[in-house]
């Protein structure tokens, strides 16, 4: 079976590109092959900033040979119908087979496919996946129509066997493939042939290219914490540029240079974004001090002088960015110094005319609306409710600082910093840097009290009011980044293990929406339920089933999402027991015969049942387990000891099994068959008080 070696060879591709177009290449060619009839053993992609690579081991050397039998019309149906099948299926009418049906003889065709050469279907597939490829921004350049990404220069498409290396034959747009590639663009820029992926990735490596994107980043990771760690220092991790950079490069060659002295007072989070915003440079970091001291930036090539240009180059460059970025944070800190606890009053005015949204007010206005309430929110969560309203009042004021319009995503960390300066407690500070959070599913939440009241005021600010003007998510659209509030609120009031009312706080964020002419009024059933359902997400991925979760909401105070919570938990432990599992079959029996017989007689069995009605020993076994459920359940859910209340509740399983086993629930006696009926009304009703049991699967 011979192995197919793909190239596209082209200028620079963009590094955000480089994984999703190796991926599409794989899927486009390989899935073109297989419905072609072409099956393989495995396949690879490969990426670097002027190539994409497909390998393919194990293909077969050419399709199978394929037979359709076609049913056709009735053999006496008119010629022009027999003439339009014949032409359907490539045949004549001596090829048609007549056999008798119960609807007559009818006409069958027997169509075959003869198998086609490896090479012809690769040619075929490659130049249909180039021609459609779906580049998220593509070009045309001369005179010709195709597009890619940036120019593309050849195309090297190879089949190799036992008897050596053939080249497929393909032309897309005058670039006609051949065995040859190219190695770095300034190491080893001439060209060669090849005769396998072996012999292409030796040569490349031997040319100066790493041809697998992932050999690329630990090189370059690997390299970076070496020299940082002989200068006792420390990289600052950081994936998603290791990602980028790897894309940038052939063959990477890590340098460190150091950040001129003026910048090393600089905050670290304005290094780190600066530098990599602007530089895609990793900072390293001094692990005694915690300061940012100097910076790895990652070369495309070897130089005589081992980089000693590329870097002073580079901190040239990073110097006139610092400085900048050193005047942001100067004229900031004047103003926050300047305005110490008056509230940031400069920054404050300039938020006035900074809309938020603009049937939701002005930054201001949300600032207000946040602070108001937090001071509601706060003795719920443990805060000071002057602190909290003080830390809403100045948490976004960063906002309109001059370091937050030049690097947006700090944000927050600005404003910690500002607030510092201006002699705020540490909890009003800290709550300006923490109330976005969090802003990913693995981002730690807020924990302090303060930074908790004002990150739930911010959230739920957020939902109500987009709710009172209508704004919902729909679909997979979410501009306000609703979903991601939502979640925030789950998970802090989750992982802070706090008791909140949401209904409470909804109505209390409604009230401070009265002055915002175009808002109505929040439908805070609908967005519990909102809520409720990014809850079903959340709990999902930690194995707890959906209809656990509504069987749970479906009982009181579902909109405290702790309780919520730990009852969905302790009745999911339950549910993964066989006494838990069964427990569920038999209440939905007796639910079923209950809700059968009330219907048929047309009245309520929900009192009454008497152990002195009782005819066998499995009925008064189930009184005497009722009653001591029923004295262990009551309790415990007063307590919200739902682990306690399950497992009561599992715990009739054999005594219910028993019943069910030994006794007819409609007895010819009209009494006994009643005190029955209402004996099961009394397990639905100790097993509800517990869950909606009625909501869990079958």
């Amino acid at each position: 079976m011979p192995d197919l070696l793909i190239e596209l060879f082209s200028e620079e591709i963009p590094a955000r590109m480089q994984r999703r177009a190796a991926d599409d290449l794989k899927k486009l060619v390989t899935n073109g092959l297989v419905e072609s009839g072409l099956t393989y053993a495995s396949a690879g992609a490969f990426s670097t900033p002027r190539r994409l690579t497909l390998t393919i081991e194990g293909l077969l050397s050419e399709s199978p040979t394929t037979v359709e039998e076609r049913k056709g019309p009735k053999a006496d149906a008119p010629e022009k119908a027999i003439e339009g099948f014949l032409r359907g299926a490539g045949l004549t009418r001596d090829d048609l087979e007549e056999r008798d049906t119960p609807k007559g003889p009818v006409l069958f065709a027997r169509i075959e496919k003869p198998g086609r050469p490896a090479a012809d279907i690769i040619a075929e597939v490659l130049a249909t996946t180039i021609r459609s490829f779906p580049w998220p921004k593509s070009m045309r350049w001369g005179s010709g129509s195709l597009r890619w990404v940036r120019p593309l220069h050849s195309i090297l498409c190879l089949l190799t066997d036992e008897a050596g290396a053939e080249i497929v034959p393909l032309d897309v747009d005058g670039i006609v493939s051949s065995d040859a590639t190219a190695g770095h663009r300034f190491m080893a820029p001439g060209r060669f042939s090849v005769t396998s992926f072996e012999d292409y990735a030796a040569n490349l490596k031997r040319a100066f290219v790493m041809l697998d994107p992932a050999e690329r980043a630990d090189a370059i990771w690997n390299d970076a914490t070496n020299q940082a760690f002989a200068a006792g220092l420390e990289v600052v991790e950081d994936q998603e540029l290791l990602a980028e950079v790897a894309g940038l490069v052939e063959w990477p060659v890590v340098l460190m240079g150091r950040i001129g002295e003026d910048f090393l007072d600089l905050p670290a989070e304005v290094l780190q974004t600066s530098m990599k915003e602007h530089q895609k440079f990793f900072s390293v970091r001094n692990p005694k001090t915690g300061r940012i001291e100097r910076f790895v930036t990652v070369a495309n090539r070897e130089t005589k002088d081992n980089g000693a240009t590329i870097l002073a180059g580079n901190e040239k460059v990073l110097s006139a960015r610092l400085a900048d970025a050193k005047f942001f944070w100067d004229n900031d800190l004047r103003v926050s110094r300047a305005d110490a606890g008056n509230g940031m009053a400069p920054w404050m005015d300039k938020l006035r005319d900074v809309t938020f949204h603009n049937r939701l007010g002005t930054q201001a206005e949300l600032i207000t609306r946040m602070s108001s309430l937090a001071h509601t929110l706060a003795p719920m969560v443990g805060a000071d409710p002057d602190a909290a309203a003080q830390a809403a009042r100045v948490a976004k004021t960063d906002l309109a600082s001059e370091m937050v319009y030049e690097f947006p995503e700090l944000q927050g960390v600005m404003g910690r910093y500002y607030l510092r300066e201006a002699g705020y407690a540490g909890e009003v500070a800290d709550a300006a840097r923490d109330h976005y959070a969090p802003l990913g599913p693995t981002d730690d939440v807020p924990t302090a009290p303060v930074s908790v009241a004002v990150a739930l005021a911010e959230k739920i600010d957020k939902l109500t009011g987009f709710w009172a003007i209508d704004e919902k998510p729909t679909g997979s659209k979410d501009p306000f980044a609703l979903r991601r509030a939502a979640l925030g609120v789950i998970r802090i009031v989750l992982e802070n293990d706090l008791t909140l009312r949401l209904t409470d706080a909804f109505a209390a964020a409604t009230e401070t929406l009265a002055d915002i002419r175009d808002a109505g009024t929040a439908d805070t059933a609908d967005l519990l339920s909102f809520i409720h359902d990014r809850l079903k997400v959340y709990l999902r991925d930690q194995g707890i089933r959906h209809d656990v979760i509504d069987a749970c909401i479906a009982m009181p105070g579902n909109d405290d999402l702790a309780l919520l919570v730990r009852r969905a938990r302790a009745l999911s432990e339950v549910l993964n027991t066989e006494d838990g599992e069964n427990l569920i079959q038999a209440f939905r029996r007796a639910n079923n015969i209950l809700t059968q017989a009330e219907e048929a007689d047309g009245v309520e069995y929900s009192y009454g049942a008497d152990p002195k009605f009782a005819r066998t020993e499995e009925e008064r076994a189930l009184f005497e387990a009722l009653d001591e459920a029923e004295a262990r359940i009551t309790p415990a859910m007063e307590k919200q000891d739902f682990t306690t209340a399950m497992a009561a509740m599992a715990g009739l399983r054999a005594p219910v099994d028993a019943f069910f086993t030994a006794v007819q629930v409609n007895d010819d006696n009209a009494t006994v068959r009643r005190n029955r009926l209402n004996l099961l009304s009394r397990i639905t009703r100790i097993c509800g008080a517990v869950a909606d049991l009625t909501r869990i699967a079958g």
